[in-house]
């Protein structure tokens, strides 16, 4: 047998496990299976697994998930939401994408407020938390360290957000890329993908939209650009609450969604 392989799978320690597995993977229920496996980074496994040892004196009675974390809702959704990377603390903990730290405290208050989710707060994994026609994904399923993924690891990730993408690519209408590494990493997938993206490259900002088509011509998904709801653009305001309702409000119109124009219980 091969060096690096178990019957015709790639060990999960390998530098090509994502690129080998993640094209394989005929579902999103899949994807998100195989991607909680992966330990093809060096540096971010032994980070995430630090801080899952080590725990914050916060959470110091909490099994920390200390895995790859998957993406977040419904495998037909018409909008995507991508971030950066899980934080060390929240989803490294709980396992679940922007769940357990003030950027998703942000986030899915603001998608509860306009109508996209069930409830304003992510606690756990089990918190009965819904999401309506909207995907939440990274460019990077581990924490990383300082927030700060190498190219390598983004690169060696990228096949995950690339399937993923591809999965829901029969009802994906918008993307809302949060902030500038996940814009960056997000435009070399759709053109691997066959996308054709405007020339010059759209340039990363809160508000700024492209549009890029399949190469056939017959679909259209629609990119926005939104300030990512780190604790620091928050505090900064850099970010608002409302600058991020209105962002994903902009999303989920152009995808098709229906939303609430002020706060309330939502619906599906």
């Amino acid at each position: 047998m091969e060096a690096g392989m178990r019957g015709d799978h790639p060990a999960t320690e390998t530098h090509d496990f994502p690129a080998i597995t993640a094209p394989r993977m005929r579902t999103v229920q899949d994807l998100d299976a195989a991607v909680a496996t992966c330990r093809a980074c060096p540096r971010l496994v032994a980070w995430r697994e630090e801080a899952a040892r080590v725990k914050r004196r916060a959470f110091k009675d909490w099994e920390y998930w200390g895995r790859p974390v998957p993406g977040f809702g419904p495998p037909d959704a018409p909008l995507a939401i991508i971030g950066l990377a899980p934080a060390a603390h929240g989803g490294n903990r709980t396992g679940r994408i922007f769940t357990g730290d003030p950027s998703g405290d942000a986030l899915y208050a603001a998608l509860y407020d306009i109508g996209l989710a069930s409830q304003p707060t992510a606690t756990h994994r089990n918190d009965g938390l819904e999401l309506y026609g909207v995907r939440i994904t990274v460019p990077v399923h581990c924490a990383p360290p300082g927030n700060r993924p190498t190219t390598t690891e983004r690169d060696t990730c990228r096949p995950w957000l690339a399937h993923e993408l591809e999965l829901l690519r029969p009802t994906l209408r918008a993307t809302v890329v949060l902030g500038a590494f996940a814009w960056q990493a997000l435009l070399p997938v759709l053109a691997g993908a066959g996308w054709r993206l405007p020339r010059p490259r759209p340039v990363f900002g809160h508000g700024v939209e492209a549009l890029v088509a399949e190469a056939g011509g017959e679909r259209e998904v629609y990119l926005i650009g939104g300030y990512h709801p780190s604790r620091r653009n928050m505090f900064t305001r850099t970010l608002t609450p409302a600058m991020l309702r209105d962002v994903l409000r902009r999303g989920a119109l152009v995808a098709g969604l229906p939303t609430r124009s002020g706060r309330g219980n939502p619906g599906p």
